[in-house]
């Protein structure tokens, strides 16, 4: 049995970090709940999926309006634990989201996405998600 849950207090947070460390590898477990914490005052959620007791998906994300597309649910962050892959789980973690995204008025779901993750490309496209910009950026 499979359930999706916010995580709203530091042991859920930190449940949610072996797998999102496999996402993020230079989060490290001493900070990882204070980055969240810190992120919510942002408006950042994080929700994980749970199956037979343990964290098998995970996404960070965060609703706000872009002046070009309105209102959007923006994922910052999502990722399947390498070893509960092909189980469906990222299908109901982005299918929970969309739907998230539906209920809260959005008009728009995105999310980016590194350039190296082949395989994750090859799933969002099989989910409807297609490319309509470049994301550039900077270190400061």
């Amino acid at each position: 049995m499979t359930a999706i849950y916010l995580a709203e207090s530091q042991e859920q947070i930190a449940r949610c970090f072996s797998v999102m460390h496999q996402l993020r590898p230079r989060l490290t477990a001493d900070t990882f709940v204070a980055r969240i914490e810190q992120q919510r005052c942002e408006g950042y959620q994080l929700a994980f999926l749970e199956h037979e007791g343990a964290v098998a998906a995970v996404a960070g994300f965060r609703i706000m309006s872009v002046l070009w597309s309105g209102r959007t649910l923006y994922v910052d962050d999502l990722v399947t634990d390498e070893a509960s892959r092909s189980h469906g789980f990222g299908t109901q973690i982005l299918g929970w989201l969309r739907d998230f995204a539906r209920n809260a008025g959005c008009e728009t779901f995105s999310l980016d996405s590194g350039t190296h993750r082949y395989e994750a490309h090859a799933f969002y496209f099989r989910q409807g998600l297609r490319i309509t910009d470049f994301h550039f950026q900077m270190t400061l």
